[in-house]
């Protein structure tokens, strides 16, 4: 990754479906073919595990907020809003706005805050938009999220840079995203796994014959560990740590 936004490396330059269309229309495409079997997918192929470091992450990141407290959050990325609902969770009395590029997936997520009293719904809003242009004005939020979204960015350097321009000075940045396993034997099973099972298994879940090849083809193309925060420092951001999860398969990285 260079200082360049411009120039296209690693899994920006990995796309669902083909070379010849911009990676954004093609990631808002696949995310509608799959957002009804997300969910299940998203369950069965971590074995309920993304709860657990979903979790972990954003305590991490509470943590290092100022008080530990914030009264807006901004949850990039969103899908089907498992992240917002339970910053809501964390934070009751804080906004929570949840932007994704897929209409499918809002569509899911907005049925999803239907469930919640009619008192809290208030709290919680999704829209759609591009990471890369947020619509927002500088130093809106105090906390930025963002899951398992970072390697579908069409420009991960300006994503972030975009992030870092509209959280508050102080503010937190979590990124959760999934990563390779570094052990020799942790490594052969996870690409065995995620190379061959996920693929047969999404395919006959979601339909979708490309959406779960072109998972294990971006994870393992996107920056991970210090590479990752190495992109996050010349995205602005400071006071950089990250952890892997569960044998390396999953990192998040905090970041003010």
């Amino acid at each position: 990754m260079t200082d360049n936004p411009q120039e296209k490396t690693g899994a920006e330059r990995v796309n669902p479906y083909d070379n010849r269309r911009d990676k954004g229309e093609q990631v808002e495409e696949m995310f509608d073919s799959i957002a009804p079997a997300y969910d299940f997918m998203n369950t069965a192929m971590t074995f309920g595990l993304h709860r657990r470091w979903r979790n972990k992450a954003l305590r991490a990141a509470l943590e290092s907020l100022p008080g530990s407290t914030c009264d807006t959050v901004l949850d990039v990325a969103t899908g089907t809003g498992d992240v917002a609902f339970r910053l809501h969770d964390l934070l009751p009395g804080a906004r929570v706005t949840g932007i994704d590029l897929s209409a499918g997936m809002l569509e899911v997520a907005r049925k999803k805050l239907l469930t919640l009293p009619p008192g809290e719904r208030e709290y919680v809003a999704f829209g759609k938009a591009d990471c890369l242009a947020l619509p927002f004005h500088d130093n809106d939020f105090g906390m930025i999220t963002v899951a398992y979204g970072v390697r579908n960015f069409g420009n991960l350097l300006q994503g972030l840079r975009e992030m870092r321009r509209v959280l508050r000075p102080g503010g937190v940045l979590c990124v959760i995203e999934l990563s390779c396993p570094e052990g020799k034997l942790t490594g052969l099973g996870y690409r065995i796994y995620s190379r061959h099972l996920i693929p047969a298994v999404g395919r006959m879940v979601s339909g979708d014959s490309r959406a779960y090849t072109y998972l294990p083809e971006s994870i393992a193309a996107a920056p991970q560990r210090r590479d990752m925060a190495e992109v996050m420092r010349q995205a602005g951001f400071t006071d950089i740590r990250w952890k892997s999860l569960t044998f390396g398969a999953v990192t998040y990285y905090i970041a003010k």
